[in-house]
C-alpha cells in the first residue's frame, strides 16, 4: 500500500500531457515548493524519461513548471532531513542521471521557463537542447551564497555557456535576468511573458517538421563529439553522416532537392 501512495504521489508531482503530434509535456507540479526537486520527483522523472526512450510516437519534450516558478532546486528540507553521505551521494546521482537522460532521449528537449530557474533548476535549463524563457524569468546557481558550491550543476553549465560567465555565475551566486542568459548562451531566448507558449509552440512545430531519424542521430554525435579532440569529432561526425545519408528520409529530402520538389 505505501508503495502504491508513493506512486501516485510521484505522478501528481509531474504532470504528462501529449498531443496527437507527438508533443510531450513534462510538468513539474509542486508549486508550493517551487516545483523544488525532491526524490519522489527525481523518481518521476526518472521514470518518463526511460519510458520515452522506447517511445517511438513522441517527436519533441518540453519540460515546464506549474505556478510560479520553473524550479527551485534541491529540495533542501528534505535534504537536512538525511544529510549522511550515502543517503547525499544516491540524490546527486540520481539527479545527474535524470539530467544525462535528457541528453541522452532522441529527441529534442526545450525548457520552458518562467519564473525562476535557480541551482539544480538552472541545472536542468543548461541541460535541456534548447531553453526559451519568459523576459521576466531569473536564474542562478546560487548554492554558493549557502555555502555550498553547485558543483553538479557546473557541469552542465560548462556544457551550455563559454567557460568565464559560468564561473562568474558560481563564483558569486548572484541572480541574472532572462535577456542576459540569452546574452550568456543559457538559454536560447527571451520573449514576452504572454508571447512564451507561443513561442515554444513555434520552436516545437518547426522541430516537428523535420525527419525524426535525422534528429536523432544528429543529436547523439552532437552531444557524442563536444566531449572529443577534434579528430575524434571528425570521426564521430563522419559516422553520423554516413549513418544519415542511409537513411530513407536523407534519400527522399536529396531526391526532392535534385528533383526540384524540395520544400523548406
Amino acid at each position: 500500500m505505501d508503495d502504491i501512495g508513493k506512486d501516485i504521489g510521484a505522478a501528481r508531482e509531474l504532470q504528462i500531457d501529449r498531443d496527437e503530434n507527438g508533443v510531450v509535456r513534462l510538468t513539474l507540479n509542486r508549486p508550493a515548493s517551487f516545483n523544488a526537486l525532491s526524490d519522489s520527483v527525481l523518481d518521476a522523472l526518472q521514470e518518463q524519461i526511460d519510458a520515452l526512450r522506447e517511445d517511438a510516437s513522441a517527436r519533441v519534450v518540453i519540460l515546464a513548471g506549474a505556478g510560479r516558478a520553473f524550479c527551485a532546486g534541491h529540495d533542501l528540507r528534505e535534504m537536512i532531513a538525511d544529510p549522511g553521505e550515502e543517503k547525499m551521494r544516491a540524490l546527486f546521482r540520481k539527479c545527474s542521471a535524470v539530467m544525462l537522460g535528457l541528453q541522452r532521449l532522441s529527441v529534442p528537449v526545450i525548457a520552458r521557463v518562467h519564473g525562476a530557474a535557480v541551482a539544480a533548476g538552472c541545472q536542468l535549463v543548461a541541460a535541456c537542447d534548447l531553453a526559451i524563457a519568459a523576459r521576466s524569468a531569473r536564474f542562478a546557481v546560487s548554492g554558493i551564497n549557502l555555502g555550498l558550491f553547485c558543483s553538479t550543476p557546473s557541469v552542465a553549465l560548462a556544457r551550455a555557456m563559454p567557460r568565464k560567465p559560468a564561473l562568474e555565475m558560481l563564483f558569486t551566486g548572484d541572480m541574472i535576468d532572462a535577456e542576459e542568459a540569452a546574452r550568456r548562451f543559457l538559454i536560447n531566448r527571451a520573449v514576452d511573458d504572454d508571447a512564451l507558449d507561443a513561442e515554444i509552440d513555434r520552436l516545437a512545430g518547426t522541430i516537428l517538421a523535420k525527419p525524426a531519424d535525422a534528429l536523432a542521430i544528429g543529436k547523439a554525435q552532437f552531444y557524442q563529439h563536444i566531449e572529443q579532440d577534434v579528430a575524434s569529432a571528425y570521426e564521430t561526425a563522419t559516422e553520423a553522416m554516413v549513418c544519415n545519408m542511409a537513411s530513407p528520409s536523407a534519400r527522399d529530402g536529396i531526391a526532392a532537392f535534385l528533383e526540384g520538389r524540395h520544400k523548406k
